[in-house]
């Protein structure tokens, strides 16, 4: 059996492998693993039972699952604060603004409406490291906390969670957005009431779609995976740009006047050019995965900036973000993380930043997004392949080099085995999408002949 956790908490079908038994457990095991070191001295000094934050995103199942987890804490002695539908970084905020000692989001972010997940963060709102996972996940097995009577937690609406987030998001801005006209996808999701509200409480002039969510149509046709309704509605309402979520709002892509996709090396292109003239890019310093494009890397040694390349997800981000102290970090995908004003990816602040940047420089978003080339990117998934001999295969490595000698400067390779899937992928980029496809057939090919199962 594999871990339990992936890459961003547990993931799975719906009353599927996750199910509500299941969730109660794995609630219960969580209870008992944050709220023991530390804080247990602090809870025994004040008194006190634990206290959480749990939220979700709008689709089905939803329903039944935070109730799992509403009892699965409770029944161990937490006091359960509910805040309803909202986004990720929302819960991860009100964790850290309210003092919780730890929070739930039940969310499947981006995948369709059958699955769902549970994502725990941390005191401080903060993603927890693999370890501590397979520390939950091995209390699963073990007798949960038991208390009776009045030991057992409760369970409270978090009335003005909501307002609570709103309210720290337009406090991240130093000017409001009057004058700009944004349309904003919300994916049928968790931004579908919050992100319209920020935008138009900052001034802003506001289309919305994908903001009619019935559990059901989450991710469906709309979103940061599908940006077609978005370039078509920016277009025919003569926007100044479009901002697209996805099912719980912590990513964010966009689209520019003239139709084009604006992705995440992009955003963050332009925000760590921006800050660093601001004085606010601390140790004048990004941090972005493997997946960035080869022109993100180009465009930050332009403008020197360091680059620091971490693994793959957007927890992985965070954790270089807290050992280098940078103050900036993302993913492609739009996962932005900004550590002055949140713990997590959070993409309608991400949105409001990038508004702001538009206004401050007085460039359109397709202006501003011409600090960086992108190289085409070719990807390339192998599968009936052994990933574990990906790394000792001499046939491999020896192909991988004479790739690189070939694409110099001008192009960059990089083969990685899925987290999650019996995968291989193999990336190239360089200035031809020509070039990019045939080195990355040719080496697909190797790794296919070398490693096949």
């Amino acid at each position: 059996m594999g871990r339990l956790f992936g890459t961003d908490g547990v993931r799975g079908l719906a009353n599927g492998e996750l199910t509500a038994d299941m969730v109660v457990r794995l609630s219960q095991a969580a209870a008992f693993v944050l709220t023991k070191g530390r804080h247990a001295e602090e809870l025994k000094a004040e008194g006190r039972r634990p206290r959480a934050v749990i939220a979700r995103d709008p689709r089905v199942s939803g329903e039944f699952l935070s109730s799992a987890v509403s009892a699965g804490l409770a029944s161990s002695g937490i006091d359960v604060w509910d805040a309803g539908v909202v986004p990720t970084p929302a819960c991860a905020y009100l964790v850290r603004d309210g003092g919780f000692d730890f929070g739930v989001m039940v969310s499947a972010s981006h995948n369709p409406a059958p699955d769902n997940g549970i994502k725990f963060f941390s005191f401080g709102g903060t993603k927890l490291p693999d370890e501590v996972e397979d520390r939950i996940e091995g209390a699963m097995a073990k007798q949960a906390l038991s208390p009776t009577g009045a030991g057992v937690g409760r369970i409270k609406r978090f009335a003005d969670a909501e307002d609570r987030y709103v309210m720290h998001l337009l406090s991240t801005l130093d000017r409001d957005l009057t004058g700009l006209h944004v349309v904003i996808d919300c994916a049928h999701g968790a931004a579908s009431g919050i992100s319209p509200r920020v935008f138009r409480d900052a001034g802003a002039t506001v289309t919305v779609i994908g903001d009619d969510p019935d559990g059901l149509n989450i991710n469906s046709g709309y979103g940061s995976t599908h940006l077609e309704n978005l370039q078509t509605t920016v277009l025919s309402v003569g926007a100044d740009f479009g901002i697209a979520h996805d099912g719980d709002a912590d990513r964010a892509l966009a689209i520019d006047h003239t139709g084009r996709v604006i992705d995440g090396d992009h955003i963050m292109a332009i925000l760590a050019v921006s800050m660093k003239e601001e004085g606010k890019l601390a140790s004048d310093t990004l941090v972005a995965t493997v997946m960035s494009n080869l022109g993100l890397r180009k465009a930050m040694a332009t403008h020197g900036i360091t680059l620091i390349e971490s693994a793959v997800g957007d927890r992985y981000v965070l954790e270089d973000l807290a050992t280098s102290g940078a103050s900036l970090g993302g993913e492609q995908s739009g996962h932005i993380i900004l550590t002055e004003h949140s713990t997590t990816g959070d993409g309608i602040l991400t949105g409001i930043q990038l508004a702001r940047e538009i206004l401050r420089t007085g460039k359109s978003l397709a202006e501003l997004a011409d600090v960086m080339n992108v190289y085409p990117q070719v990807l390339i998934n192998v599968s009936g392949v052994d990933r574990s001999r990906l790394a000792a295969d001499a046939e491999v490595r020896a192909a991988v080099a004479a790739a690189e000698a070939e694409l110099a400067d001008s192009g960059r390779v990089l083969l990685r085995p899925s987290g999650t899937e019996d995968l291989i992928r193999v990336m190239v980029e360089a200035s031809e999408e020509s070039t990019a496809s045939r080195v990355a057939e040719s080496l697909a090919d190797v790794v296919k002949q070398r490693l096949h199962t």
